[in-house]
């Protein structure tokens, strides 16, 4: 499985350097050059690692990394900070950064630390899943799992599926789902949580193409509540 690492870096040179030796490296690289677009990029992308400046136009990493924390457990956070003063290296940790790298740096450094943080993941994931009959939700990496498969979903997906999932059949209106839905507190419309559904049932029909898993409620909103298995189903 090909993981995904966000750059988060307004040098371009820097994001080039980075993006080239992920991507030579075997990773999926993105890369973005100001604060203010993380999130709404987070909310519509999974991402299994972030690679953050801390000096950015917009929201700065220190900010970021506090948002990304209130709003429940973020991927791993990777600092690149030029301020070598050990109080600003600890409150970026103390701020829910896994590590940081000063520079200038050594991008072989930087593809060795991502790959010893996401092997630490993985080892603490195997402890931090959430299984039902019929789906398996590994909460540290936002990543839900149907008959074994990764579901793909987005950050917004996944908390619209995790909430559903924690109470079967307890019906939620669209305010509620989207104050679980978006970590920066944003107004959206309605109309923005059902085109979430929408996404969010393609991808289980894709692994269940006879089954219904969420339900609309007519005039009130949503709930989680998978129909009974046929024998295809159980293939």
């Amino acid at each position: 499985m090909t993981r995904r690492i966000l750059i988060v870096e307004d040098e371009p040179k820097i994001a080039a350097l980075l993006t080239d030796y992920l991507t030579a490296n075997g990773f999926e690289a993105h890369h973005l050059d100001h604060g203010d677009r993380v999130h709404p990029w987070l909310a519509d992308h999974h991402v299994d690692l972030i690679l953050m400046d801390v000096m950015l136009p917009g929201k700065d990493g220190l900010t970021l990394c506090r948002e990304l924390l209130r709003g429940g457990q973020p991927p791993p956070i990777i600092l690149l900070t030029a301020k070598v003063e050990e109080i600003d290296r600890l409150l970026g940790l103390e701020l829910g950064a896994d590590d940081y790298i000063c520079k200038p740096f050594s991008p072989r450094e930087v593809v060795a630390r991502v790959r010893t943080i996401l092997r630490r993941v993985a080892r603490e994931h195997e402890t931090t899943r959430v299984r039902t009959q019929d789906i398996e939700l590994d909460e540290h990496g936002w990543r839900a799992f149907a008959r074994g498969q990764d579901l793909q979903l987005t950050a917004v997906e996944f908390q619209l599926l995790r909430v559903m999932m924690m109470a079967p059949g307890r019906i939620f209106s669209r305010n509620q789902l989207m104050d679980h839905m978006y970590q920066d507190h944003r107004i959206v419309s309605e109309r923005t949580v059902d085109s979430h559904v929408k996404k969010l049932r393609h991808k289980l029909s894709e692994v269940w193409p006879r089954r219904t898993i969420v339900h609309s409620v007519y005039s009130v909103g949503y709930k989680y509540e998978p129909t009974p298995l046929d024998d295809d189903d159980c293939l």
